[in-house]
């Protein structure tokens, strides 16, 4: 069954991108606007079939007014494998990067994230296949494309992914808040790094921290004690930019 993606932004990456297969392009009628005219070039160039509908009927489709007159549809989205992701950071110039999620469930923060980490040159994402956010319309639109660039890997058991990333040399860190936590300002993260968040409300499981080889937290200066999933994970990744910047 195929999948769709709205938005200008994010279906422009997709035609652009070598991600997922797209099927068809689907146009508001009446769209001579050039932002129109641009997806409708992608789309040739790809071979990939235009169609005109009337808003009424691109809003039945997906459910709702928000897909900007454009929507793509695509093959169904395509997990790849840990061999695989592990593969790809072997090929690659940089040390292993990885970002794993224990039970992120909101959709835009699940986009967010993925954003984040495409941004931050990660080699992929790791998510559980239970109590996880499926990849659907919203998290592609909030990733704004990132999918088209960065794999994702869909695994049954968080822990045991944990011990084949230090198996393979992989150090695991999970974002939390306590007071035990290390700085991760004062933390070296220039080496193989897999970088574990957990979900919005409870943070990470105790099992996972259990299979983490040291918890991270973010100097907090104000009278909160916690950031946003997505905020908190987009800070940790630039750290771990940062710090192999300078170690290059």
């Amino acid at each position: 069954m195929a999948d769709y993606l709205y938005g200008i932004n994010p279906v422009a990456e997709a035609l652009a991108g070598d991600g997922r297969r797209p099927l068809e392009l689907l146009l508001v009628e009446n769209s001579h606007q050039q932002r129109f005219e641009l997806l409708r070039q992608q789309a040739t160039r790809r071979q990939v079939g235009v169609r005109q509908l009337s808003r009424h009927d691109l809003d039945r489709l997906i459910g709702h007014d928000r897909h900007q007159g454009v929507i793509l549809q695509l093959e169904p989205f395509r997990y790849v494998s840990l061999p695989e992701l592990l593969e790809r950071a072997n090929q690659s110039e940089n040390a292993a990067f990885f970002l794993v999620l224990d039970g992120i469930t909101d959709p835009h923060n699940f986009g967010a994230l993925v954003r984040s980490a495409e941004g931050a040159g990660c080699h992929g994402v790791i998510v559980a296949k239970d109590r996880a956010c499926p990849v659907t319309p919203v998290v592609e639109k909030t990733a704004a494309g990132a999918l088209a660039h960065l794999p994702l890997c869909q695994v049954t058991n968080l822990a045991r992914t944990l011990k084949e990333f230090k198996r393979a040399g992989v150090w695991c860190y999970g974002l939390a808040g306590e007071a035990e936590a290390k700085d991760l300002f004062a933390f070296p993260l220039d080496g193989p790094v897999a970088l574990v968040v957990g979900s919005e409300g409870s943070g990470l499981r105790p099992n996972i921290r259990n299979h983490c080889d040291a918890l991270l937290a973010i100097p907090m200066e104000g009278v909160l004690s916690s950031l946003n999933a997505s905020v908190a994970a987009g800070i940790a990744l630039f750290e771990i930019v940062r710090q192999r910047r300078q170690h290059r």
